[in-house]
């Protein structure tokens, strides 16, 4: 009788999880199903739960707290209704309570326009034989940072 080692579950190599091309599509497909199942619930709902995933016709769902993780499984009809003009065999929701990883999108950087900038925009504007670019330089010199007397 040959025995065949246990299945690790923990972290494996990059190459014994199976092609990474097979891996970063199915990571691709789960996205966009779970931007086409959460785009038909409420904003409030929709910002709180992610799609995890799809196995054995379960639609896995994960919710930030219980609260939003009942109002979730109270669309479950709605959800599997999606899913199923998505042409997606889905039977049943689950959904797991765990804290959404939270995307923090950067500030937006502005940059201030300097005197001297707005300067050479002035004289460019100036110089264009296009009343079109002569306004629009106009437009990004008038975006300069206004001198403050010193005191």
């Amino acid at each position: 009788m040959s025995r065949t080692a246990p299945r690790s579950r923990g972290p494996q190599a990059l190459g014994a999880c199976g092609a990474f091309a097979t891996l970063a599509g199915r990571a691709a497909a789960l996205d966009a199903l779970d931007r086409a199942l959460r785009q038909t619930l409420a904003p409030p709902l929709r910002d709180e739960v992610r799609f995890a995933n799809l196995r054995g016709g379960r639609l896995l769902f994960l919710a930030s707290t219980p609260a939003w993780a009942t109002r979730l499984r109270l669309l479950q009809t709605q959800i599997l209704a999606t899913a199923r003009s998505l042409d997606i065999r889905a039977e049943s929701l689950a959904v797991k309570v765990s804290p959404l990883p939270r995307i923090e999108l950067e500030p937006e950087r502005t940059r201030t326009l300097s005197p001297a900038a707005a300067s050479h925009l002035r004289a460019a504007a100036a110089a264009a034989g296009d009343p079109e670019w002569q306004e629009l330089f106009g437009k990004l010199a008038a975006l300069a940072k206004p001198i403050t007397p010193a005191r």
